[in-house]
């Protein structure tokens, strides 16, 4: 299989905002971090981190929602203020929101694009998380 390299660089601040809060501060330096990593991380990758580090990476799942369990599990500090969770893809389904506001992640950056991103958004405003769309899907095999 060939791929091209992935040489995108967002600015989190031009990013949309889909959700009814905006993100704070401290959860856009997170959702900046978490980004970058998560750009290197291999199919359906969903890593958490705060605003100095990354706390949690699930990777290489057929499931996203698996991926974000994964992610949920390595994490060493459970009570975090800011927890972000970057998706370097869409979610297809509301589960993984469901699954992430369990662990405590209170703002979320993904490329958007699915077909129920509606429904996905609308979990998220349910829950008071903040979430934003990037247009670019950082998703690799």
């Amino acid at each position: 299989m060939i791929q091209e390299k992935d040489n995108s660089i967002e600015d989190l601040h031009k990013a949309k905002v889909v959700t009814k809060r905006q993100p704070t501060r401290e959860e856009l330096a997170a959702l900046d971090l978490g980004w970058r990593v998560c750009k290197h991380v291999k199919s359906n990758a969903i890593v958490l981190s705060n605003q100095h580090q990354t706390v949690g990476i699930g990777a290489g799942q057929m499931s996203r929602v698996d991926s974000s369990k994964i992610a949920m599990n390595k994490i060493q500090v459970k009570t975090m203020k800011t927890l972000a969770l970057a998706s370097d893809a869409f979610f297809p389904f509301r589960d993984s929101i469901d699954e992430a506001v369990k662990g405590g992640v209170s703002c979320i950056v993904q490329p958007g694009g699915s077909i129920k991103d509606q429904e996905v958004i609308n979990a998220a405003d349910e829950y008071g998380i903040a979430m934003i769309f990037t247009g670019v899907r950082h998703f690799k095999h």
